[in-house]
């Protein structure tokens, strides 16, 4: 589940220096073309969701995407 971790030493390799700024979750729902960003990292704590909801409405331009600070 720790994605960075996995992520990491690719892009290192790449010659791209990583740090992790925090987590959390997303969930997807393509049927209904909606995606949530919520919740933390026990390892890294909150993200920014904000930024992390911007970054996915460029991509999923026909979704209603929405972040919230709750853990569940």
């Amino acid at each position: 589940d720790h994605i960075f971790e996995k992520v990491n030493p690719e892009m290192e390799k790449l010659g791209y220096e990583c740090k992790c700024l925090g987590g959390g979750k997303i969930d997807h729902n393509s049927k209904d073309k909606k995606i949530r960003v919520f919740g933390l990292s026990t390892g890294y704590g909150k993200a920014d969701h904000s930024v992390t909801a911007e970054i996915l409405k460029k991509v999923y331009t026909d979704y209603e995407i929405t972040w919230s600070d709750d853990k569940k």
